[in-house]
């Protein structure tokens, strides 16, 4: 990709540009062809992620739906203090004052009730019976009812527009057909449980393989069915022909813990990869970035300010944490942050930086980074300096958050940046 694109790439769509952001609840990155599994089904994803940006590095900055929430629509990081809504633009609200139509979809209560969502033109509150029953076919799942909702708003939507989804089937009910989740069984294999429920358990040192096998089995196939739902919207989109002025983001808000570290669903939030590790990908109208990705660290405080800017002929509005990602997509500017901080339930905290990922609990465990993706090797005993020192940033981070300094603070040393070499 060339490294030096015209700005007319990004601003040259402006009032006539259109946005859709889906955003899905509890989905675990590493069951994506685009972030490297190898046994899963995904081709509408991998399609998509074909014709998109990807960014490899992208984690949430809390687990905690209503402070990630307005990380995405006010870009204030989930530590920053709380203050009134009107304190800060939120995105539907700047999008608005621009004559951008807002509309928000989601099955999820609080995201549908949360004190910024009243600055939507429209919200569809997508109320589900949340009946714990595996479906028959596709269109009988929870995931293509909600995408059936979409589809009804687009072919009424005022353009330009923008639609916000965010859908938890994938955290709420596993009700794909059981064909789905059969088709990864393999010869000798246990059968799946044939169930809708979603678990959540602390497995034991001594469990069963195969009782988890079969969940992540069922998880699969729930993967699946949201890859085919995506697909049919996909090809709707197609046939609309909205691609053409149409910016498409594909994100996750959580992860679904699968066995990695004996937690198979929530269990506490704990701040591990396949919690934190969001899947995200931009589509452009005119192509610009596709089949590229970025190792840059991202945060969700960024969609607001990619939002913001799309529409607008100069950059997003200054908030202390979020960076725009469209510098980062046209490569024509550095990384906007050394390091990424989350904050748990309670007093866990975690930093990432480029060669490094912190995970300050109890006691905290040290992990090299890119390498070690899921968190496998603690190597906290052995590299006691580098724990200190980033204890010592991550506490720095939390204090000039807390008090609007981000931009104050000295850059990390070499060896957090680029490991022990």
């Amino acid at each position: 990709m060339s490294s030096a694109l015209p700005s007319s790439v990004f601003f040259g769509y402006n009032f006539g540009m259109n946005a859709i952001c889906l955003v899905f609840d509890r989905l675990h990155a590493g069951y994506l062809g685009a972030y490297g599994n190898t046994w899963i089904e995904t081709p509408a994803v991998d399609r998509l992620a074909s014709q998109s940006f990807l960014f490899d590095q992208a984690l949430i900055d809390t687990p905690d739906l209503n402070r990630l929430y307005r990380s995405y629509w006010q870009g204030r990081h989930a530590l920053s203090p709380d203050f009134s809504p009107g304190d800060c633009p939120s995105l539907p609200g700047c999008l608005r004052e621009l004559g951008v139509a807002t509309a928000l979809v989601t099955d999820d209560p609080l995201v549908a009730r949360h004190q910024l969502a009243v600055d939507f033109d429209e919200i569809i509150d997508i109320d589900p019976p949340w009946e714990c029953r595996v479906a028959e076919r596709i269109e009988q799942t929870h995931f293509a009812q909600c995408f059936l909702q979409i589809i009804d708003y687009l072919q009424r939507a005022r353009e330009p527009f923008m639609l916000w989804c965010h859908l938890s089937g994938l955290g709420t009910t596993w009700d794909a057909p059981l064909s789905f989740r059969r088709a990864y069984k393999d010869e000798g294999d246990p059968d799946p449980p044939d169930g809708a429920e979603v678990p959540e358990q602390i497995l034991a040192e001594d469990h069963d393989p195969d009782e988890l096998l079969g969940i992540v089995h069922s998880y699969a196939g729930q993967v699946s069915l949201l890859d085919s739902c995506l697909e049919a919207f996909l090809e709707f989109l197609k046939d609309l022909k909205a691609d053409e002025s149409l910016l498409l983001a594909l994100t996750s808000s959580r992860g679904f813990p699968l066995g990695e570290h004996r937690r198979v669903g929530p269990c506490g939030e704990a701040l591990y990869g396949e919690l934190a590790q969001m899947a995200l990908m931009l589509r452009f109208p005119d192509g610009t970035g596709a089949a590229a990705r970025s190792q840059t660290l991202v945060e969700p405080a960024d969609l607001w300010a990619t939002f913001s800017e799309l529409w607008q002929n100069h950059p997003a509005p200054a908030s202390p944490t979020a960076a725009s990602l469209i510098p980062v997509v046209r490569q024509d500017a550095p990384a906007p942050r050394d390091r990424l901080c989350i904050a748990g339930s309670g007093a866990e905290r975690a930093i990432r930086t480029p060669a490094w990922y912190l995970r300050a609990a109890s006691e905290s465990e040290l992990y090299a980074k890119p390498d070690d993706r899921w968190e496998v090797n603690n190597v906290s005993n052995r590299c006691l300096e580098i724990v200190e020192c980033l204890q010592d940033a991550l506490l720095q981070y939390e204090q000039a958050v807390k008090s609007g300094s981000v931009a104050d603070l000295p850059p990390l040393s070499d060896v957090l940046i680029h490991g022990l070499g």
